[in-house]
């Protein structure tokens, strides 16, 4: 049990764009620690003063949460109450905080989630698509292959996905969502809560056609409809329809698109196969 005389850490959910969504509760917490430890002290002043509070404020991000975790210890220790916020939303969730939730588990160090704002349930709302299963993959792998591989690995996942996405990389993901995962019904919503807040419903490629007239600019969340009709079949199963494919004449990087979309593969192990089940007749 942890020690009553050492301090405590409070996780803050902070709006995640209107000011107004933040809790009571979060609003007494912020006024009555001793310190607050935020991802970017230059927002969070900006909600501070909102608010008239005039807490201390340090940093505390993914560059130094390394170098300002003993420190950060030292002073729970001490008795200190902390609170930790990030930029919006939640703590912990795609943003600093797990790192010193495990160090208070290890330490014995009392913490509590104060639950407010999350990007992530507001936008699995918005979408329209099934709740009951979702999936949050934080961000987009930066690189393209890693990308393609990602979804790849989901082409059968039945979970409702949520991605954040930057908007200098926005257009390629939905591309590669159009070519990889055709066809599923997705939802963007840009600068959730705030006064130019946007919805797109539709498939991957009327998202891009609807996006056409709007600077891509600001956050974004997209919600990707899972696998609802996924077909089962063996590699043996496969391979036949294949080949009877080739035989009928069609080329080989055309046959692995209908096979791959028919039973939701990647796209390159389609043509793969194809390959290795031509090599005896070449």
């Amino acid at each position: 049990m942890a020690d009553k005389r050492r301090g405590k850490l409070f996780l803050c959910a902070t709006p995640i764009g209107n000011l107004e969504d933040i809790t009571l509760r979060v609003l007494r917490i912020l006024k009555e620690v001793d310190l607050i430890a935020a991802e970017d002290t230059r927002r969070t002043k900006k909600l501070l003063s909102h608010y008239d509070i005039h807490t201390p404020l340090i940093s505390f991000n993914q560059v130094n949460e390394q170098t300002k975790l003993p420190a950060l210890l030292a002073k729970l220790k001490q008795g200190k109450k902390i609170a930790l916020v990030s930029d919006a939303g939640t703590p912990g969730i795609a943003d600093p905080g797990h790192i010193l939730v495990k160090a208070c588990l290890e330490s014995d160090l009392e913490y509590e989630v104060l639950p407010g704002a999350s990007a992530l349930i507001a936008a699995a709302v918005v979408s329209g698509l099934p709740t009951s299963d979702i999936r949050f993959l934080g961000f987009m792998p930066r690189r393209r292959g890693l990308r393609q591989k990602l979804m790849g690995k989901l082409a059968d996942e039945p979970s409702t996905l949520i991605f954040y996405e930057s908007p200098h990389r926005l257009i390629n993901t939905l591309k590669e969502i159009e070519n990889n995962l055709p066809g599923r019904r997705l939802a963007l919503i840009k600068e959730m809560t705030k006064k130019f807040a946007t919805n797109f419903h539709g498939t991957a490629a009327e998202i891009l056609a609807g996006l056409e007239n709007h600077p891509i600019k600001g956050e974004y969340v997209l919600v990707i409809e899972g696998c609802r009709d996924k077909k089962k079949a063996s590699q043996e199963v496969i391979e036949q329809e294949l080949m009877a494919l080739l035989v009928a004449g069609v080329a080989k990087s055309e046959a692995a698109k209908i096979i791959a979309k028919k039973y939701h593969m990647d796209r390159h192990q389609a043509y793969e196969t194809a390959l290795k089940i031509m090599k005896p007749a070449e």
